[in-house]
Formats: C-alpha cells, sequence, structure tokens
C-alpha cells in the first residue's frame, strides 16, 4: 500500500513539516519542521537575521514564504546540506513526540509520499513524477527508530 500526505488536517497529516509538532535543536526551540529548515538557509549568510524572524512567525506558511524569498542571500552550500538539515528537523520530530512516531511505526512497510502538486524536489508533484525527497526520508526515519528501539530492547534484555 502506498501513504499519501500533504494537508496537516488530512490523514497522516502528521508527516507534514507543517504539522503542530514543536522540535528543540541545539538549545533553540522550533515550532515546527517548516521554521527550522526554512531558517537554516540563512545560515552564515547577510540575511542571517532572518533565522530570528522564521523562528518567530505564527505559522508554518509564513516561514516557508520567508525561507523561499528568491531576494534574500541563501548559504552557498544549500544544496549540499538541505537534506542534513531536513533529516536532522525530521527525525527529532519523531524521536520527540512519542503519538506521531507510533503512527509512522504503524505505517509497517508502506510506502509514504508527499502528496504536493508543486513540488517535485520533496514530494511528488501534480503529475506523480517528482522524487518525493520527503517520503522516502520518513521511510528511513520509520527504519532508524525500529532499530533503535531494537537495540534498545536488547540491551534491557542482556540485563
Amino acid at each position: 500500500m502506498t501513504i499519501y500526505f500533504y494537508k496537516v488536517e488530512e490523514p497522516y497529516g502528521c508527516f507534514s513539516n507543517f504539522s503542530p509538532h514543536p522540535i528543540q535543536i541545539d538549545g533553540w526551540c522550533w515550532q515546527t519542521v517548516e521554521h527550522y529548515y526554512q531558517a537554516h538557509k540563512f545560515v552564515g549568510t547577510t540575511d542571517e537575521a532572518l533565522i530570528r524572524t522564521i523562528k518567530n512567525v505564527s505559522t508554518p506558511m509564513e516561514a516557508a514564504l520567508l525561507g523561499r524569498d528568491r531576494t534574500r542571500n541563501h548559504r552557498p552550500d544549500w544544496e549540499q546540506v538541505k537534506q542534513q538539515i531536513m533529516w536532522r528537523g525530521v527525525l527529532t520530530k519523531f524521536l520527540t513526540h512519542p503519538d506521531i512516531q507510533q503512527i509512522l511505526l504503524n505505517t509497517g512497510e508502506d510506502v509514504i509520499v508527499e502528496d504536493s502538486p508543486t513540488d517535485y524536489y520533496w514530494g511528488c508533484g501534480e503529475d506523480q513524477t517528482g522524487e518525493n525527497h520527503l517520503g522516502k526520508m520518513l521511510m528511513n526515519v520509520r527504519q532508524h527508530i525500529r532499530q533503535h528501539l531494537a537495540q534498545a530492547n536488547c540491551k534491557l534484555v542482556d540485563r
């Protein structure tokens, strides 16, 4: 089976980076993974002041709009680091919130697809030909958590 997600209010909406699941990384609390991800486009740039602005905006859509502003200076290594930054945010989200971690684990081996009609990198795009990197990352997070839980259970048994 394939699980499609996109909007927060729809089934599996907790998989969206817009879902209201705060994360804490490096002493900073981010309202959503989207806030975290978009802010990191400006680390070490002349627009670095935008990081605090993005961190403090009310909604993930506002964070996304600020982060996608092409008139701003994104970090030059963004294409090289964006997957690592997304991984850290998504993994932290699912390790922090046991309720949605269980939803992710309950997907079994199902394929997970971000059904974004406009995003052909993180999602599948309107015609389903996109790269679906967010869906693939969620499946990798699912596997990572399973391995982590299995190791923890082995340690308990070994005692």
